[in-house]
């Protein structure tokens, strides 16, 4: 009976050693939190609020109940936003802009405060559209092209500006993509059509006035030649046709000989010359 008794006190013992350090165990691992790399952890406490140090990576304790940590991914991240702005000209653009940002890490408590864990999905694309539809309307819709890297520059500046009053910090502003609208796709169409018209136009114009010097030029050299040789035959006389004549029949003449199939008759006489007149 004592026996039993002992083995029901030691049991009940070892049940509350137990009970005793499964409470200590969870009290402990309750009092832990871990940051891991590239974070930082802000701790809100019931009774003072969030405490304004931020926790750096590394295992820390905190008060259980009493205190609870918020975890803030600290690395750059990517965001990718599009904007339909209207330009100087009132053409209507469609861009899309990426941002790499990252918050202030000695202001997160203040972050936390006003903006919350999701801090840069509230604020990123509004001010995003503030700051492109706000340059946007200081070009025409050509000079986006033409003037793309002035554009950038521009976006760069004026967001990282804009973001730093939120406490966040942008590492790189671009502009990925940029289109217009079909109307101005239209026009831009129809104006390449009208220049290369006008081009064509300017050619057929250049091309007659070169034609009609040639022509000028032609006829002013007919014209000189005409007056030599009316010149030569005053001075010479008729002599000078003569010889030209001449030489021209001297050319037949010798072309002729060389041909083959050509006969020479005499300009009277019988026409059979192997026959003798009849008797």
């Amino acid at each position: 009976m004592g026996s039993n008794q002992a083995a029901v006190s030691f049991l009940t013992n070892i049940a509350r050693a137990a009970f005793g350090l499964g409470i200590g165990a969870t009290v402990l691992n309750s009092s832990l939190y871990t940051v891991d790399g590239g974070q930082r952890a802000v701790l809100f406490d019931r009774f003072r609020g969030v405490i304004d140090d931020t926790v750096g990576e590394g295992t820390h304790f905190l008060v259980p109940w009493l205190q609870k940590p918020f975890i803030f991914d600290i690395r750059t991240r990517p965001h990718t936003f599009s904007s339909v702005s209207g330009t100087k000209d009132l053409q209507m653009v469609h861009l899309t802009l990426r941002v790499l940002s990252r918050p202030e890490v000695s202001r997160l408590p203040y972050i936390f405060k006003n903006l919350g864990l999701e801090y840069d999905e509230k604020v990123l694309p509004s001010i995003g559209n503030e700051v492109m539809k706000a340059v946007v309307a200081q070009f025409n819709a050509d000079q986006l092209l033409t003037e793309r890297p002035q554009v950038s520059a521009l976006v760069r500046e004026s967001l990282i500006r804009r973001a730093k009053d939120f406490n966040i910090v942008l590492d790189d502003v671009a502009i990925t993509h940029l289109s217009y609208g079909a109307e101005f796709s239209k026009a831009v169409e129809q104006k390449q059509v009208a220049q290369q018209e006008a081009e064509r136009s300017k050619f057929v114009v250049m091309k007659a006035e070169q034609e009609r010097r040639a022509a000028i030029i032609r006829a002013e050299g007919e014209s000189e030649s005409a007056k030599l040789i009316s010149d030569a035959t005053a001075a010479a006389g008729m002599g000078l046709i003569e010889l030209r004549r001449i030489e021209a029949s001297r050319e037949v003449a010798s072309t002729l000989a060389k041909t083959p199939n050509v006969a020479y008759l005499p300009k009277q006489g019988n026409m059979l010359l192997a026959l003798s007149p009849t008797r």
